[in-house]
């Protein structure tokens, strides 16, 4: 979601504040309180503030308070996949590419163990539509099409991973044996981001 600069502006009050109520906020950001309290509807909405209560202030009525959810700390700067793909660069160049490959394993392990009991029973298309949620969830967007052999095509449009992979394969490796057991048929990778593709995509060969 795109949001505008008054709504950023309430994002941060509330960041630095930790919960603030629409007064205070109106008053910190020289807005009225009608149009704070409109930007927050629309944050509520969308899942990036919510109501924790209310605080008494003089002897007018109680004030809602507001607090950050955990979906809004996408809109502030964070470190984290640069810090990752910096580990991953000094395991590798330490000699142990071989444990980047056992944790992306592992992790691909502990993911299948809680999302194959949702695609138990489900067959052709009901099972790609599920993969598609689970994948979703995971971050790839992706996108269902057809070769030109008429194929079911998946496609992960997004790699939530990419600056592990510009270290290590590890992830792809790792992503290739879930997506193969998740769609319960054979794969053939058609298309390839670090190759300079637009997504990956594979094409299933016999979808169970």
């Amino acid at each position: 979601m795109r949001i505008g600069k008054s709504q950023v502006r309430i994002l941060e009050q509330i960041k630095r504040e930790g919960t603030d109520t629409i007064p205070r906020m109106a008053e910190a950001l020289g807005l009225n309180v009608e149009t704070v309290r409109t930007h927050l509807r629309t944050l509520s909405e969308e899942g990036l503030v919510r109501r924790a209560g209310r605080r008494i202030r003089g002897r007018g009525r109680p004030e809602v308070v507001y607090e950050l959810t955990e979906a809004a700390e996408v809109h502030f700067p964070n470190q984290e996949g640069e810090l990752l793909s910096e580990l991953a660069a000094f395991l590798r160049d330490g000699g142990q590419a071989g444990l980047i490959r056992d944790f992306f394993d592992e992790r691909a392990r502990r993911r299948r163990d809680v999302v194959m009991p949702r695609l138990e029973g489900l067959q052709g298309g009901e099972r790609l539509e599920e993969v598609v949620r689970i994948l979703s969830e995971e971050g790839y967007m992706p996108e269902v099409g057809e070769d030109e052999a008429g194929r079911p095509v998946l496609a992960l449009t997004h790699c939530p991973l990419r600056g592990v992979v510009d270290v290590t394969r590890a992830p792809c490796r790792a992503e290739l044996a879930l997506v193969r057991e998740l769609v319960g048929g054979e794969l053939e990778r058609i298309a390839y981001i670090p190759s300079g593709g637009a997504s990956c995509c594979y094409a299933l060969k016999a979808a169970g």
